[in-house]
């Protein structure tokens, strides 16, 4: 089992790389997102890799970090999310903004992805909902801001409440709260507030007796 290929990157398609590890070439299937983050070939590079085995194949999947590793091995497990719709997932929506498309119930991001439709997304939010907390934390995020720009003003206030100093799950869950509350088109100002007002009430009903 495959878990890691630390080599050269020998070439890069649209669908994965080739990383020349010793003189082979491995070739990963990769979202968008971490073929953006590879360096030019010739160059060294990491990535982290799921191995798949069937009777016909054996494929791998690259990941340039533990959080896209980790919400693609969730992805999965939801019935029709299949390797390559969990890659076209993690292509259009970053680990952190995925987070947050699930705890605020946007359905609309996830049918942003190739082969996702409206069913298969109310399925994705439905059953990953309540698993997404230790993802929300991920170790290649836990202590950077937020990568907001993907998700607009939700973003923008997580990155906030974060940058406060409110745990990455509380701020996500808060947020998310929030723009259900205020409805589409909330400002980031207006998120921050609500979401503010959120972690207030949440930690008034565990301070009464």
């Amino acid at each position: 089992m495959i878990a890691k290929l630390s080599g050269i990157v020998d070439q890069v398609s649209p669908e994965g790389a080739v990383i020349d590890v010793g003189g082979v070439g491995y070739l990963a299937f990769c979202s968008t997102r971490t073929l953006g983050q590879l360096p030019a070939p010739g160059a060294p590079a990491r990535l982290l890799v799921e191995t798949h085995v069937r009777e016909d194949h054996i494929h791998l999947y690259g990941f340039i970090d533990t959080a896209e590793r980790d919400w693609f091995r969730l992805l999965t497990t939801v019935q029709g999310v299949g390797a390559r719709l969990a890659l076209a997932i993690l292509s259009v929506l970053n680990p952190d903004a995925l987070a947050l498309a699930i705890f605020a119930q946007d359905k609309a991001s996830l049918a942003r992805a190739d082969g996702v439709g409206a069913k298969l997304a109310a399925r994705i939010v439905n059953e990953l909902r309540d698993k997404v907390g230790g993802l929300a934390v991920a170790p290649a995020a836990a202590e950077a801001p937020v990568n907001a720009g993907a998700a607009g003003p939700a973003g923008d206030a997580v990155s906030a409440l974060v940058n406060l100093g409110y745990r990455r799950a509380e701020a996500f869950a808060a947020v998310a709260a929030a723009a259900r509350r205020l409805g589409d088109g909330a400002a980031a100002d207006a998120l921050i507030r609500a979401g503010l007002q959120e972690l207030a009430q949440g930690v008034a009903q565990r301070m009464a007796p």
